[in-house]
Order: structure tokens, then sequence, then C-alpha cells
């Protein structure tokens, strides 16, 4: 019987060995989960960019609509704004008929021996600088728009030629008191008071004894 012998059997064995080494196996398994680690991680960092961008488009739009609030909070004051001017405008034009209003109650209030001699009608402003609105941590502080107060003062000079001098006065004063337009545009008290009063003269105008004397009507602050 033939004896068969294998010359490769001691390298195949010590290639079988180095198959089998457990050393080899471990670095093979490192490496995998190395890799499997990189490409998971690049994942996580793909979706990172991906939130991060999205974030930053969510800010600019943020941004754009914050903006686009303020301006129409802008067009709202300045509308605010244009509206109070027009309607103290229409005040202002509409008290302009003060002066034929006026004349014709003086035209209606007289008493015997009392001559209306001079009338002086003075109106004055004093102007309020108005506040923007503004912002104070998103909280909208509305603004106040500017104000003017109207001062309306009437000065009537006359003289008292009745045979008493100045006796008439207070009769003049009661009705300028008592006429409609007075009573509805003068203060409710202190309306009409006696500024100054001169001693008796012979008047130039009728070359009577006469006492010249000052009233002065005040009418209520308006302010708009």
């Amino acid at each position: 019987m033939p004896i068969r012998l294998n010359l490769l059997a001691e390298a195949q064995a010590a290639e079988e060995a180095r198959r089998r080494d457990p050393v080899k196996r471990a670095a093979w398994v490192s490496a995998l989960i190395i890799v499997v680690t990189l490409v998971w991680s690049s994942s996580l960092q793909l979706k990172a960019i991906l939130i991060n961008s999205e974030v930053s488009h969510l800010e600019v739009q943020i941004k754009s609509h914050a903006n686009e609030y303020r301006q129409i909070l802008d067009h709202q004051n300045r509308a605010a704004d244009t509206k109070n001017k027009l309607e103290a405008l229409r005040n202002l034009s509409a008290n302009r008929r003060l002066q034929g209003n006026l004349l014709n109650a003086l035209q209606k209030t007289t008493v015997e021996d009392v001559q209306l001699l001079r009338l002086r009608l003075e109106q004055t402003y004093v102007y309020f600088e108005g506040t923007k609105a503004r912002t104070n941590e998103d909280i909208i502080i509305p603004g106040k728009p500017p104000t003017s107060t109207e001062k309306t003062l009437l000065t009537l000079e006359g003289a008292d030629s009745c045979a008493n001098p100045g006796d008439q006065l207070n009769k003049y004063k009661d009705a300028l008191a008592a006429n409609a337009y007075f009573k509805q545009v003068l203060l409710k008290t202190n309306g009409i008071s006696l500024k100054n009063l001169a001693p008796p003269q012979i008047s130039p105008f009728n070359s009577k004894l006469s006492v010249a004397f000052t009233l002065e009507c005040r009418y209520p602050e308006k302010t708009r």
C-alpha cells in the first residue's frame, strides 16, 4: 500500500493558525466599529447643518416680520397724527366765526347813557410738543399728539355819561351777562370783571361828564 506524504502540511497548518488568530479578528471588528461610528457621526453632523440652516432661515423670516410690524406701527402713528392735525384745523376754522357772533351780541346789548368806545379781542395759543410711540421690551407705549391751548380775552372800553356817572355800569355788566351769546361762551364764574374805572371827566365824544371804564370778558381755555 503506497504511503502519501503532504509536503505542504506544515505550511497549511501555519496558514490555518493565522486565520484563527483572535488578534486579527479583533482588529477587523474594531475597524468595522470605527467605520460605523464615522458614518453615524457624519450623519449627525449633516442633520446639525440642516437644522442650523432651517433655524437661520426662520430667524431671517422673524426679523422681516418684525420690520414690517414696526413699519405698520409707524404708518398708524403718522395717520393718527395727520388726523389730529386735520381735526384741529377744522375746529380752528369753525371758531373763526367768533368775531361775527361777538359783534352781533354787542350790537344787541345796550344800556342808556353807556357808550362802547373800543373793543379788543386777544387770542393766544400755547403749544405743547407731542411724543412718539415707542416700544419697551415688546410692549408698545402709544404716543401723544401735539396739542395747543387757546386763551381768549375780550376787553371792552366804554364811558358812562348818565346823570350820576358810573351808576349805569353795573346795569351794563348785567346786560352783557344776560345776553345769550355771552352766557354760552364766557366763564360761568367771573366771566365779566371790571378792570379799570377812571375819575369823572368831560367826554370828547358828547361833551358830557362821564367815567371811562374797562371790562374784561374771559372765555374758557380750549385745548386741541
